[in-house]
């Protein structure tokens, strides 16, 4: 079946890509008794924040959950697939750690098919570029988690936390690089959430609960939607970039019993049900906030014959209060007390992302026909 990129529950009401076959985000989790593809043991890039069974879970049931989409179904993962159809592409992911943690799980996807070579341009763990020499493929990760040209903020004016956003500067840690990638996955959240202050053409222009009287009050959802808004027209703009963009949505949270920082954890071990769920009223606007300015981008990128999709996991995933690490992850220097119900343990429900990713770049071939080949045929992993 075709694939159509849309939201049900959430506020959006644009249809992207392919019509009316079947919603790959919409539908119910189901248990499957075979376990994950990989282990925290296969030869991949697992960060120890999310290694939950390096450090000791004890439940392996969160591991053993399908997604079912309501018309369909979402094929296993199958690696040498994902690699025929990416042969001689590229894909950046662009974001801050939940961007890392996707690409991780890709990493170890595709690990039962090949064995990449880590051709980074810097130490710098943050990026990381991996290349499948077999398919001539490049896979990257560009941290940057407000996606602008941002700074800690000076610290003797405002609150510790608080970052300086330069709304309508892009990072240029990853647009400098970005031309020559023929698929960008790009993401951003919670970073959002912390006092911004605000420049726009090298001045300041208000902040964002910083607490200064005599500077303009501007919201978290003016410095999100900017940061993408700023992201899509340089995508827009770059001369030689002809890749297809694809917004992956927002990611939930499950903080139960307090916050980050105030005791609050994670301690689920089955899916929840949908009735349980409750979206918080900053996370729906922050999730329309961007699907907007993707809308806004899409309509403008046609007149340029360039692609803008989503990739929309913030509902499925809103079930899986599970999949989180909560005290299972180990960070360098990490203070242990505090539980992560914001990333999500490798393996883990994280890995359905890339699932779905595979799906939706098997149509795009489909649908474009790229070069006049054939769709690659559906192999048995290696």
């Amino acid at each position: 079946m075709e694939l159509v990129y849309r939201r049900s529950s959430l506020p959006s009401s644009r249809a992207f890509g392919l019509v009316n076959r079947c919603d790959m985000f919409s539908g119910d989790w189901v248990p499957q008794v075979e376990g994950p593809y990989y282990t925290n043991e296969t030869k991949c890039q697992i960060d120890d924040r999310q290694n939950c069974i390096k450090f000791g879970r004890p439940d392996t049931e969160f591991m053993k959950w399908r997604w079912k989409p309501s018309q369909c179904e979402v094929p296993p993962f199958n690696a040498t697939l994902f690699l025929e159809l990416v042969r001689g592409k590229s894909l950046a992911f662009i974001g801050d750690s939940l961007a890392r943690n996707q690409m991780q799980s890709l990493v170890c996807l595709l690990a039962s098919a090949a064995d990449p070579v880590d051709n980074s341009y810097t130490a710098d763990p943050r990026f990381r570029q991996w290349f499948y020499a077999e398919y001539n493929f490049t896979l990257a990760i560009f941290w940057s988690v407000h996606l602008v040209k941002s700074e800690d903020a000076d610290t003797n004016i405002y609150p510790v936390t608080s970052q300086t956003l330069y709304l309508d500067e892009v990072d240029e840690i990853w647009a400098n690089h970005i031309e020559k990638f023929n698929y960008v996955i790009i993401s951003a959240g919670q970073w959002f959430l912390r006092p911004l202050v605000y420049y726009r053409k090298g001045k300041l222009i208000g902040c964002y609960a910083c607490n200064k009287r005599k500077i303009t009050g501007l919201s978290m959802y003016y410095g999100y939607q900017m940061a993408f808004r700023t992201s899509f027209t340089t995508l827009l703009n770059l001369e030689k970039f002809k890749g297809t963009t694809f917004l992956r949505t927002i990611s939930p949270q499950h903080y139960e019993n307090g916050g980050w920082n105030t005791g609050g954890t994670c301690v689920r071990t089955r899916p929840i049900a949908k009735d349980e769920i409750r979206f918080e009223e900053y996370f729906l606007k922050l999730y329309s906030t961007q699907v907007a300015e993707l809308i806004a981008a899409d309509g403008k990128g046609k007149k340029r014959g360039l692609k803008f999709r989503i990739l929309d996991p913030t509902d499925m995933m809103a079930e899986r209060a599970d999949g989180h690490p909560n005290h299972y992850g180990h960070g360098p220097g990490a203070n242990f007390t505090n539980a992560d119900c914001v990333h999500w343990c490798l393996p883990g429900p994280i890995d359905t992302w890339n699932e779905i990713l595979l799906q939706v770049l098997q149509s795009e071939y489909n649908a474009t026909s790229l070069m006049g080949k054939s769709t690659p045929t559906n192999q048995t992993n290696s």
